[in-house]
């Protein structure tokens, strides 16, 4: 029978859970943080502002504020973040405050991009300029731009895309149709010739502690979870816009002779658990069983936090770039929810990459992957007991490709190298 109970800590334990999860599971991300903090940054620091307008769910600016920590933390930037929706930045930044226009957050300024003319008539153009993800900067801030006796370096940073073409238009440069300005387009990307993807200097140190830690572990189940980490199962995180096929595949897990855990941060995929187990909702919490299948609510949690919980997972099921990206750092098996689009646009990007991805996969593997990505993403039925097969495999290749992917280098670390060869 479907049943809730709330997430509850033990209250004897409770210090050291704290002290553990912490160590293990936010290294990665308070290490950017403390950089920025603990020491100013010199008078002779590159100036950045980054504009990031949400335009929905939360890869735009949970790409943009990884950006500027790493910027600031690893590069020693004075960056500043123009964010237009600061609710959906607070899921992910909870020191956040929602009431002021202007604060500072981990050694990170943060203006609430309210009004167009907001940005230009606060403070002073930087030297490098990051329009995310094409959000169209405010005109008076570009006319600023082109009043600056020395020109800004203007990056528009794209989509994360796999494809081919994305080399050829990676640092192709865009002058601009009235003002003596030029902008360069920035791809990242799985391959060479791209600015790769975003990755913090410590992550690789942190989630090895993590692993190595049956205490770390222990705690972050108990913190997260409410209860101890299963043992002989299989453990799941869910992480995915709405779904048809989420049905079947839960009716699979349930069916499953091997045991499933399956955790679940609350979000779009919430009302397709609570439908399953017959629930009225599926929220932070939650707690549900159906034979052979045993589903946990998460809270939604800052970006440290998701991290550790694709480690404590054998099989991450993620969505749109950011959880994307953080599955390839984590070295697990994954399944991957493109962000969907109009014709099935976003199918040739999710092939792309495939291609990357399972390139030295055998072909029996490879094409267990690709049915399961492609039923996963509405062309077809998923098939767990066919992936489960060759979970083995991608584990092993889990782990090869984090480092071949980090041959491209760390998307910031690129960024930060081309933009002071224009500043030189």
């Amino acid at each position: 029978m479907p049943s809730t109970a709330p997430s509850t800590q033990p209250s004897a334990t409770q210090a050291a859970t704290q002290a553990a999860t912490q160590a293990a599971t936010q290294a990665a991300t308070q290490a950017a943080t403390q950089a920025a903090t603990q020491a100013a940054a010199p008078p002779s620091a590159i100036a950045c502002d980054i504009f990031c307008a949400v335009i929905d769910n939360f890869g735009d600016i949970g790409v943009c504020w990884r950006l500027a920590r790493q910027l600031a933390g690893e590069h020693g930037w004075q960056v500043r973040v123009f964010v237009d929706d600061l609710h959906a930045f607070q899921k992910l930044c909870p020191a956040l405050a929602l009431d002021r226009a202007r604060q500072t957050v981990g050694g990170v300024v943060v203006e609430h991009w309210h009004t167009p003319a907001h940005a230009g008539d606060t403070l002073e153009v930087a030297d490098v300029v990051i329009e995310a993800f094409a959000c169209e900067l405010p005109p008076v801030y570009v006319a600023a731009m082109a009043q600056r006796e020395r020109a800004p370096v203007w990056i528009n940073l794209e989509y994360l895309s796999a494809e081919d073409w994305v080399a050829d238009f990676h640092l192709r440069p865009s002058p601009h149709p009235r003002y003596p300005l030029v902008k360069t387009f920035f791809f990242p990307g799985l391959g060479p010739g791209t600015g790769g993807v975003l990755k913090e200097k410590p992550l690789d140190a942190a989630r090895a502690a993590f692993e190595a830690s049956p205490e770390a572990r222990e705690a972050w189940w108990l913190s997260t979870v409410g209860r101890a980490q299963p043992a002989g199962a299989t453990v799941i995180s869910l992480f995915a816009y709405e779904n048809p096929a989420v049905g079947s595949l839960l009716e699979q897990w349930r069916d499953s002779a091997e045991p499933v855990v399956l955790l679940v941060p609350e979000g779009r995929i919430s009302g397709a658990l609570a439908r399953f187990f017959g629930l009225p909702a599926f929220a932070a919490g939650a707690h549900a069983e159906r034979g052979g299948l045993s589903a946990h609510g998460l809270a939604f949690t800052e970006q440290g936090g998701y991290d550790a919980l694709l480690w404590a997972s054998d099989v991450n099921f993620v969505r749109g770039e950011d959880s994307f990206v953080r599955a390839q750092w984590a070295a697990r098996p994954f399944v991957w929810h493109i962000y969907p689009q109009a014709d099935d646009a976003h199918l040739p990007k999710l092939d792309a990459a495939l291609a990357h991805y399972a390139r030295t996969l055998s072909v029996d593997t490879r094409a267990a992957l690709a049915r399961f990505w492609h039923a996963w993403n509405g062309a077809g039925e998923p098939d767990w007991a066919a992936l489960r097969r060759h979970c083995p495999a991608l584990q092993r290749r889990a782990a090869d490709w984090a480092g071949e992917l980090a041959q491209v280098g760390d998307l910031a670390g690129n960024l930060a190298e081309f933009a002071k060869t224009q500043l030189k």
